[in-house]
């Protein structure tokens, strides 16, 4: 099955138009509103060099599950 996503807004200008392992081994500055100094703190504080690291992360992972179950608990 095709799935067709539109990440104009959630990338980059220069990601654009890039395939999804490229933006997958960019830096997270590949994400819209990342900056190259967010994208340096989350590799000097966390280890995380890449989205797809920054995207697999056991932090963010937590985070966002919390924030999914409060959408369910209202």
């Amino acid at each position: 099955m095709a799935v067709s996503v539109d990440l104009a807004k959630a990338l980059d200008k220069a990601y654009e138009d890039k395939s999804l392992s490229e933006i997958l081994n960019a830096s997270p500055s590949a994400l819209a509103g990342v900056t190259d100094a967010t994208a340096k703190a989350l590799k000097d504080v966390l280890g995380i060099d890449t989205v797809r690291e920054l995207g697999s992360n056991k932090f963010f992972a937590v985070a966002g599950v919390l924030v999914a179950l409060e959408g369910k608990a209202k």
